[in-house]
Order: structure tokens, then C-alpha cells, then sequence
């Protein structure tokens, strides 16, 4: 019988030589994989050679993580103007969603502009799999047990150990909400989308749809009179929108112009290096906490002896 939920589950999976490895974490790291398997399989329909396809996994995992924690620093901005040395620290936690879909988008128009490929094609193409990390990842944040809803008393209500009472599951709401994008996406494509839209729907519905269910949910922190979150749903709703009918408005054409580039042949020494950092892409995430930044030394800092927690206590305002 469905019922209140206490969670207890252990959002370390486990601890090497003093690090540990988190379950959110990890959702980085499936989404990666995912995401770069995908590419491959559809390789020769974008007209990628093997290099082209390591280099747009490795752009889309780079900015996912780059553009993730700079919106974090953005947030924590009074945080980190006195805690400098502590901005490339994510192992301390602090990864925001939308600085994930907007350093996505940046490393992938990166991409296509070093290789000259269309950036509508590709970013359609990335749109499904970029849905799906999105997916994975709050299940990772709810396992974590760090993002917490509105006090309720519905059935599905979850007593979360950072908060007090019963929450919203918000995370849950917005992962399935995340894995409903996929099938339209591939409805969309089925029915023959032109160039650019499935992108651009994919980012006004995961945004519009969010503005409802992070009504359930406690933000600590505020932008432009709104909650911070919500203040980046607009933003990119808006953004999303515009792209759609700019999309429907113009006559597209079947297939995006892209700039002459000229590529260099491929070797083997320079597939090889860029198989070992598409590797270290899949593990380096295992070290991430969903929490905020301040969160984990509080919540944790006992169980990191190979992270030093304790001189990190004398330089963070707790």
C-alpha cells in the first residue's frame, strides 16, 4: 500500500583510498555513456568519422560539467567571492540543472563549429539523449536525498534526513517528467521535424513544464525577484519558445548550411588519447554530491578523512 516514504538509503556507493563515490555521480556518468553510445550508433547518419564522434561526446560531457558548476558559482556567487580556490572544488557538491543544459548547448555549438557540421542536425540529434541524462540525473539527486519539496501529507510524501517533516518528491516529479520528453521527442522526429526543432522543443517543454513542478519545490536562493531556479525556467521557456517559432515562421531548409572546414586525417595515437579522456569523462563524475556547496562538509564531513573536511572547515562560513 502505497504510503509515506522515510528515506535512509546511503548516497555513497562507496569510499577509495578516502573518496568517495556517489550515486549522483554516477547518474553523470550513465548519462555520458549513454549519450556517447548514441552518437556512435548514428555516426555515419550525421557524418561523423570515429574522431568527430569522440570529440562531441567529450565537448557534451565537458560543458554538461563546466556549464553545471559555473551556474552553481553564479548561485553561491557571495559563497565563492571569499572562497575562490573552492570554484573547481565539485567534489564538495554544487551542480545546477540549467547550467547543465546551457553548458550542453555550449559544448556542442563548440563542436559543430570546429568540425563545420550543422548545428541544427546535431543538436536534434543530441536532444533524446540529453533528455535521458537529464532523467538519470534526478534520480540521482533523490537518492542523494538533498533536493527537497514543499511540506505535504500526500500519499507519496517522503520524510527526506535534511529536512524536517514530508515532502514533495520534486525530483521524482521532474525526472519522470524528463523520461515523458522522450517519446514526443521521437514522435516529433517520426512525424519528420525540420532542422532545429526537435531542439528547441525539447528545451521549451523541459523548461515550461519545470515552472510548474518547482512550485513544490524550496529554493534557498533568489534571482530577479523569483526563486533562482524558476528565474532560469522562464529564461530558457522563453528562449525555447522564440526557437520554435522562428522554426515554424522560416522556411527551413531540409538541411542546415554549415560552414567549409577542413578536417585532418584521422590516427590511431590521437583516437587513443581521446578514448582515455572520453574514459575519465565516464568516472570523473563518480566523485560529485548533489548537495550544495556548504552541504557536505556539514552533512558528511566525518566520513571524508581523505578529503581533509576538517581544514575545510576553518576556511568555509558555516
Amino acid at each position: 500500500m502505497l504510503g509515506p516514504y522515510v528515506h535512509d538509503i546511503d548516497p555513497i556507493i562507496a569510499t577509495v583510498a578516502g573518496v568517495h563515490l556517489w550515486w549522483y555521480g554516477l547518474s553523470y556518468s550513465l548519462g555520458f555513456l549513454n549519450a556517447g553510445l548514441f552518437i556512435n550508433r548514428r555516426r555515419t547518419e550525421l557524418g561523423l568519422s570515429k574522431q568527430a564522434a569522440l570529440d562531441l561526446t567529450l565537448l557534451l560531457a565537458a560543458g554538461v560539467l563546466v556549464g553545471g558548476r559555473l551556474v552553481t558559482v553564479f548561485h553561491e556567487r557571495a559563497f565563492y567571492r571569499e572562497h575562490l580556490s573552492l570554484i573547481p572544488a565539485v567534489w564538495l557538491g554544487g551542480m545546477a540543472t540549467h547550467g547543465l543544459i546551457i553548458g550542453g548547448f555550449a559544448g556542442v555549438g563548440l563542436f559543430c563549429w570546429i568540425y563545420g557540421k550543422p548545428y541544427r542536425q546535431v543538436f536534434d540529434a543530441l536532444a533524446i539523449p540529453a533528455a535521458m541524462i537529464l532523467a538519470v540525473g534526478r534520480l540521482g539527486n533523490f537518492i542523494d536525498g538533498q533536493i527537497v519539496g514543499s511540506v505535504t501529507s500526500v500519499p507519496w510524501a517522503v520524510k527526506f534526513p535534511s529536512a524536517e517533516g514530508f515532502r514533495h518528491p520534486v525530483v521524482l516529479y521532474d525526472g519522470l517528467k524528463n523520461v515523458l520528453l522522450i517519446p514526443i521527442l521521437m514522435w516529433a522526429r517520426g512525424r519528420g521535424a525540420p532542422p532545429g526543432r526537435l531542439a528547441a522543443l525539447f528545451l521549451f517543454l523541459y523548461a515550461f513544464l519545470r515552472i510548474f513542478i518547482d512550485l513544490f519545490r524550496e529554493y534557498p536562493l533568489s534571482l530577479l525577484g523569483l526563486p533562482a531556479g524558476q528565474a532560469f525556467n522562464v529564461f530558457l521557456a522563453a528562449a525555447g519558445c522564440a526557437l520554435l517559432a522562428r522554426n515554424y515562421v522560416r522556411k527551413t531548409p531540409a538541411v542546415d548550411p554549415a560552414p567549409a572546414r577542413t578536417t585532418t586525417a584521422e590516427a590511431p595515437a590521437r583516437l587513443t588519447w581521446r578514448r582515455v579522456a572520453l574514459v575519465a569523462c565516464f568516472l570523473f563524475p563518480l566523485i560529485i554530491p548533489s548537495d550544495a556547496t556548504r552541504d557536505v562538509p556539514k552533512t558528511y564531513g566525518d566520513r571524508h578523512p581523505g578529503l581533509q573536511y576538517s581544514a575545510l572547515y576553518l576556511r568555509i562560513d558555516r
